[in-house]
């Protein structure tokens, strides 16, 4: 059934978690495809957050404002005067929710509640950026993908907070009248990525002389989209979704785990079989896979970067040009990563 979508032409955006990984590549988007449009950046500047992230971008496009997303009165000092908030913050780390959940309870359940209430006072329009892991996983022969219409199934403390909180926002819809949209997208790589997550982690090992590791059988099925793809989806949904609407973002990018970690060694001129094995994490889930027709049927959205290796191949060349950004964290990561035995 097709929705009724109206043009929403937004000139001052909220952009939650803007200096993070998925968050910066969006508001440098913005900049980039949308002129007259202003962006205020919430961030509480986490582990995952960090101001290099926008940096160089210019300072009458883009204000930042630190502070937490879960601050009532700090969003009714900053959402007056904003025509949309869309909300990228939040813990996000799989192994993280595994050894601690409460940071994902407070950032993506409280902090969905306290930003959907400011959307309502101040009848802001409200985009939420979401995961498929809410779906929980599929069979690895299983021919069928994520819908619209897949039942939550969510396996991790992660997946379990993402899922409480796209609940939310259809409550706050059907309830209070918020106008407000949901994305669900598939695992993003880019530029700017945290090194605690698969393809960055395996580059800049590569780039340090440490051998890549592959969790278990490395035939976990990830389906991967290039994050400015992401950013095009999410900005078509907020100016031309159906309110009250999800939809799922995604590029047809399936690949299994020990695929993609062959696809970088061999970018990066390594043999193939240039990594270890080491042992599965738990409840680590065996397939994600993204149906996106909806989004490309009614809104007409598509990818721009469906070439899987030449994107790899532009990430992998920023991280080599870039490491001034990410030596500092890597060895802090690579030992709470020992700590927790991966």
């Amino acid at each position: 059934m097709a929705h009724m979508t109206e043009e929403f032409s937004p000139k001052n955006i909220i952009v939650t978690g803007g200096c993070g990984f998925i968050g910066s590549n969006f508001v440098r988007w913005v900049v980039e495809h949308e002129p007259g449009v202003h962006v205020t950046v919430l961030d509480a500047l986490t582990y995952a957050g960090r101001l290099e992230n926008i940096a160089g971008l210019p300072g009458d496009r883009v204000e930042f404002v630190h502070g937490d997303i879960g601050d009532a009165d700090l969003l009714d000092r900053i959402v007056p005067g904003h025509d949309a908030i869309v909300h990228y913050a939040a813990e996000s780390h799989n192994d993280n929710s595994i050894a601690d959940p409460e940071p994902f309870v407070r950032t993506n359940v409280v902090g969905t509640y306290r930003l959907l209430e400011a959307a309502r006072r101040y009848g802001v329009r409200y985009h939420h950026v979401s995961t498929d892991e809410v779906y929980g996983d599929l069979a690895l022969d299983d021919p069928a993908r994520f819908t619209e219409e897949t039942p939550y199934h969510p396996s991790s403390p992660y997946s379990s907070t993402k899922a409480s909180s796209d609940m939310l926002v259809r409550a706050w819809h059907r309830t209070y009248g918020v106008r407000a949209t949901i994305s669900n997208c598939s695992n993003n790589y880019g530029p700017y990525q945290h090194v605690e997550k698969f393809i960055p982690r395996q580059i800049t090992n590569i780039l340090t002389g440490v051998r890549p590791k592959l969790y278990g059988d490395g035939l976990n099925v990830r389906d991967w989209i290039n994050t400015e793809d992401h950013s095009s989806a999410v900005w078509t949904i907020l100016t031309r979704g159906g309110i009250g609407e999800t939809y799922l973002i995604g590029a047809d990018g399936e690949r299994d785990n020990i695929t993609v970690l062959r696809d970088i060694l061999r970018v990066m001129g390594r043999p193939e079989d240039a990594f270890d094995h080491v042992r599965d994490r738990p409840g680590h889930d065996r397939r994600y896979a993204i149906d996106s027709s909806k989004l490309r049927r009614e809104l007409g959205w598509a990818p721009a970067h469906t070439d899987f290796e030449s994107g790899l191949r532009s990430t992998v060349e920023w991280y080599e040009a870039n490491r001034a950004w990410w030596e500092p964290v890597k060895a802090a990561t690579e030992e709470r990563y020992r700590r927790q035995g991966q």
